[in-house]
């Protein structure tokens, strides 16, 4: 079953539910998909599952912006509301990295581009980012690679 599939499914499943939040969330997403689709492929086109996951983190990335301008613009209910959509999204994607598996990975890509400095770091970014599959987002791997080249 291909990403999309299980999309279309968890959406009958909503409707049939009745979860409203949640129905809205799944049809936006597939709503991304499809335009992602139709940009790269043209009209009848699909995605690959590598390229809807980053369909998905970009969703993810959205909300996460709209929490932090929700909170300081002092509106509690609306940022509620995008964690609550963070949330159901983060069911599509896989597991995160761990601290400790982060911080290996970034170990085995600094020894790989035999990083010193911080100038180097846009190298070890490479690596770890090509390993780590999208189970890190990007400003907790930058944080863990500024601290490891730094000490």
């Amino acid at each position: 079953m291909t990403f999309q599939d299980r999309i279309n499914q968890d959406i009958k499943a909503a409707m049939l539910a009745r979860e409203a939040a949640k129905l809205g969330v799944l049809r936006m997403l597939k709503s991304a998909l499809m335009n992602s689709a139709i940009e790269k492929h043209g009209a009848g086109g699909a995605l690959d599952d590598t390229d809807a996951l980053a369909i998905v983190r970009k969703e993810v990335k959205k909300r996460q912006d709209s929490v932090e301008a929700f909170e300081k613009g002092g509106r509690p209910e609306m940022a509620a509301t995008e964690k609550d959509e963070i949330t159901i999204l983060n069911t599509y994607l896989p597991q995160p990295l761990s601290a400790e598996e982060l911080s290996a990975l970034v170990q085995a890509a600094i020894a790989e581009a035999g990083a010193t400095s911080r100038k180097e770091m846009g190298a070890v970014m490479k690596i770890v980012n090509a390993n780590a599959d999208g189970r890190v987002d990007g400003r907790t791997l930058s944080s863990e690679v500024q601290k490891q080249l730094g000490a």
